[in-house]
């Protein structure tokens, strides 16, 4: 009977350590994918000689889209860390892919929006993005499972680190 406990054990433990290292794999995927999605951004500018504009800024114009923003908003959406997005809107102000005026409620935050020239880039990330999902779906890249999948399995570990930032004291 001991022996069966013991046995037990050590499974148990083999597979916590199979659990955390496929755990570390995964944070390193969502890492890695996120700097490639900037890559691919970057790539498909430069291949269009759109030189004046970086990949971080073309996916914040992409995010924004048609909607009127704050600063506040973009970060609590969880799209970007504070400074980054300040600098990145101060740039695409001063380079005309932005409109921004004082919020008339709370003249200390400054709404932004597309400019026209912002919403060219915007149309260029959403047909780059709208080649590589035919792609992904043509190809079968993921076999049988749907990204309705892959999303609502992400969607689970956002929550999760969410509650972990919000409950953890």
């Amino acid at each position: 009977m001991n022996m069966q406990v013991q046995s037990e054990d050590a499974l148990n433990q083999g597979q916590e350590r199979a659990f955390f290292s496929s755990y570390l794999e995964t944070l390193s995927m969502v890492e890695r994918l996120h700097r490639l999605l900037l890559d691919v951004i970057k790539d498909e500018f430069e291949r269009l000689g759109l030189l004046d504009i970086n990949a971080v800024q073309a996916l914040l114009l992409f995010n924004v889209g048609t909607n009127e923003v704050t600063a506040g908003e973009l970060k609590s959406r969880g799209y970007y860390q504070g400074s980054n997005v300040s600098y990145n809107l101060k740039k695409l102000v001063e380079a005309g892919y932005m409109h921004h005026q004082k919020c008339n409620i709370d003249r200390r935050a400054v709404r932004v929006r597309l400019t026209e020239k912002g919403r060219n880039i915007c149309d260029t990330v959403s047909k780059l993005f709208e080649r590589h999902a035919e792609g992904i779906e043509d190809r079968k890249v993921l076999g049988e499972m749907s990204l309705a999948e892959i999303n609502d399995s992400l969607r689970r570990m956002e929550r999760y680190w969410t509650d972990q930032i919000r409950y953890i004291y």
